[in-house]
């Protein structure tokens, strides 16, 4: 066997590793938080516990505890859509710019001030919320109860920060389409924003799809900024007023910060319960990514 063929093998085993390393890494992790968590799945129950609405821990009457996360899981989801909501056509037009229509001089300013934004720590996104926005938010709606901590400015906070990441694999993703599809349109007669809308981004969407899945992961993640901005009410989320729409000014607690405001002094059931919320977020993401590989499997075969 000659040096190149064994150099050849040699590299493909290691490959092989680290790819099934990746996979264990994973299994371990999901075995670990499963393991802790379990105590919280036989005392109170799968369904008490993900439909439960009221979260009060009681150390001293471990009896008299509730522990339910349907609330904060709500709260997740909506953190979650409001920062794509908000983010996402940002995000997309940021990419179109940078990939199609951006000269040379401009792009080399406006990419790395993207990509910046993905290396500012979480804390200082939320400091900035707290300073800023909240106020702002609280003087802009004089609704009675409302703060100004609440759904809309952890939604604004957090479209910023998975603003970067959707940008960046969304550019890429558009200039990987080959030029011939642009040339091909821009020859029957289309202007260059018909070419964009009806032949690239079309071409693109799968890896557009995948940009938004990782922001959405992103989101479900995020935990420092979030228990900065979001008010972290237990509480299940209901409008403030009769006005539903109120509902963007209310508090509540994420998933990712229940787990962060409790296992510094949590015990027994209690320590459990918030394994177990990590398990639900776990397999929230799971559900998210395996959504978003059908879909993408389905647009690339079409």
């Amino acid at each position: 066997m000659t040096t190149r063929f064994i150099t050849d093998r040699f590299m493909r085993y290691i490959l092989l590793v680290s790819a099934l390393l990746s996979v264990i890494i994973v299994f371990l992790i999901g075995a670990f938080t499963l393991m802790e968590s379990w105590d919280a799945f036989t005392e109170i129950g799968l369904v008490d516990f993900v439909m439960g609405l009221q979260w009060h821990p009681i150390p001293d009457d471990p009896a008299a505890s509730h522990y339910g996360i349907f609330g904060m899981i709500v709260a997740s989801v909506i953190v979650t859509l409001g920062s794509i909501i908000l983010g996402v056509p940002l995000a997309l037009a940021c990419a179109i710019f940078l990939a199609e229509i951006a000269p040379d001089s401009v792009h080399q300013v406006v990419r790395p001030a993207v990509e910046l934004l993905a290396g500012i720590p979480s804390v200082v996104y939320g400091l900035v919320g707290m300073v800023w926005l909240v106020p702002v938010i609280r003087e802009l709606f004089p609704v009675p109860g409302n703060t100004g901590f609440g759904f809309l400015a952890s939604s604004i906070v957090l479209a910023v920060m998975i603003l970067p990441t959707i940008t960046n694999i969304a550019e890429d993703a558009i200039r990987a389409v080959p030029n011939y599809y642009r040339e091909g349109s821009l020859a029957l007669g289309s202007t260059q924003w018909q070419t964009i809308v009806n032949v690239v981004l079309p071409a693109a969407r799968s890896g557009i799809v995948a940009a938004i899945i990782l922001g959405v992961g992103r989101a479900l993640g995020e935990t420092m900024a979030m228990v900065m901005v979001i008010g972290n009410s237990t509480e299940f989320p209901v409008p403030l007023t009769d006005n539903p729409l109120t509902l963007i000014l209310s508090r509540g607690r994420t998933l990712t910060g229940n787990v962060v405001m409790g296992l510094n002094y949590a015990a027994g059931v209690h320590r459990s319960a918030l394994f177990a919320t990590g398990i639900v977020l776990f397999v929230m993401i799971m559900v998210v990514n395996s959504v978003a590989r059908i879909m993408i499997k389905k647009w690339s075969s079409q």
